[in-house]
């Protein structure tokens, strides 16, 4: 049974984000799980106990005797320096070989397991990722191909409209929560009967992350739909 000071906070929560969930705020939150992101974590432990490697270069371990080989991802770094972390984010959203023993439940992982430690918006961030990362199926058919992936960052940023929101929500976004704007290239290349092929593509999207003082360290919120992040 609730308490009526839980209840209280509850109502306060629902309150915050009705009220700033209007004008601008709809438009540029729209589809952003903003929960967590007002009220901040019900619980500021951290229970990550893994270790480490903030290196964000491509994984490519392909095998030239034709086989893929195995393959470890690194862990998003363990840091107060948001721009850092950010494109650590982006380094394991985009550079991926699918041809190795590794998934994309495996890449993903990586993400998951850096997300919100309240778990409040754990849930969104695993909706946010299906827009990330290829089906288990179409990740065969690419491995067929050869196909592997990173990211060139071009920018990375606090977006104007970002500001805005805070500015509109009164004090009521935590401390330590932000959200940065990438900006790059997606490289991909393959192997299309013996002839390489690549292809390059312009992508942009928004991560929202929190550091100190809502955690002892930065921790992945959501992220935006690619292509359409806040400007």
């Amino acid at each position: 049974m609730s308490s009526p000071h839980s209840d209280d906070q509850q109502r306060r929560r629902r309150l915050i984000i009705t009220l700033t969930a209007t004008g601008l705020v709809i438009a540029v939150l729209a589809g952003i799980g903003i929960y967590g992101l007002i009220t901040g974590p019900r619980d500021a432990d951290d229970p990550g106990n893994h270790t480490p490697n903030s290196s964000t270069a491509p994984v490519h371990p392909t095998d030239p005797n034709g086989q893929p080989e195995e393959a470890e991802l690194p862990s998003l770094p363990r840091t107060n320096n948001p721009e850092t972390y950010v494109r650590a984010v982006a380094g394991a959203l985009f550079d991926w070989d699918t041809f190795t023993l590794l998934t994309p439940s495996d890449h993903r992982a990586v993400l998951i397991e850096d997300a919100d430690p309240s778990g409040t918006e754990t849930p969104g961030l695993i909706a946010d990722l299906d827009g990330y990362f290829p089906s288990a199926s179409t990740w065969r058919d690419l491995a067929e191909y050869r196909t592997r992936q990173h990211i060139e960052i071009d920018r990375i940023y606090i977006p104007e409209q970002w500001e805005e929101v805070v500015a509109a929500s009164g004090g009521q976004i935590a401390d330590g929560t932000v959200a940065y704007t990438v900006e790059g290239i997606r490289h991909r290349d393959g192997v299309w009967y013996d002839d390489p092929v690549e292809s390059s593509h312009a992508v942009a999207f928004t991560v929202f992350v929190s550091c100190e003082p809502v955690f002892d360290r930065c921790h992945l919120l959501r992220l935006s739909e690619l292509d359409n992040p806040l400007r």
